[in-house]
């Protein structure tokens, strides 16, 4: 009998990602269920499906919607929700080094930071005196963390990342998957834990 696990994919601008990253840790954690955090960056993807924009900046009714969508659920999940002037946001460096971290302990809270300071906070998440402030507050050093970010590398990596993304057939974020089953969209995040459960009994 395998353990059961689910691998995350997320993007650290992605709104739905945001509902999903702050939640699941609790879930799976209770449920006792393994969590593989898999940043990625989405951007490149919607290039490759031909799409110029995100459907929500695409359709403005969409966008509308999900702003709404999002005040709702981050009432019902208890988040702090600030409607981003900027969406979606610039986070290429937090996302950099959120690909370093791999499975680092820091991760997740690393990438939870980032994304309350850009959905709950509407501060900006791209600049290197931002990534150094919130790298600081986990205790890390900012400078050593941010030349291994930015260095080739690492910049290889992400690149790695993405397209591995883009293979398992990726095309929205956030993705799980359990095995080779997908799973697309925050409100898929308990069916996931379930699969991975049934799947390892």
């Amino acid at each position: 009998m395998s353990a059961p696990s689910v691998d995350f994919w997320f993007d650290l601008a992605s709104n739905y990602s945001y509902l999903s990253a702050m939640r699941i840790d609790e879930l799976a954690t209770r449920a006792g269920v393994a969590v593989r955090w898999r940043p990625f960056l989405l951007g490149p993807i919607f290039d490759a499906l031909g799409w110029s924009a995100p459907p929500f900046v695409a359709q403005k009714e969409k966008g509308a919607y999900v702003m709404r969508d999002m005040q709702r659920q981050c009432a019902k999940y208890a988040l702090p929700w600030a409607p981003p002037s900027e969406f979606p946001r610039r986070a290429l460096l937090a996302t950099r080094v959120a690909v370093l971290a791999a499975d680092e302990p820091w991760l997740p809270t690393w990438c939870r930071a980032v994304m309350v300071r850009n959905f709950g906070e509407d501060r900006e998440v791209e600049s290197p005196e931002a990534i150094t402030q919130m790298l600081k507050a986990r205790g890390l050093d900012a400078a050593s963390v941010l030349a291994l970010a930015t260095g080739d590398e690492n910049r290889r990596r992400m690149r790695e990342r993405t397209q591995r993304a883009r293979s398992l057939g990726v095309f929205g974020a956030p993705t799980f998957f359990v095995g080779d089953e997908m799973f697309w969209g925050n409100d898929r995040l308990e069916d996931a834990i379930e699969e991975a459960l049934s799947a390892a009994s």
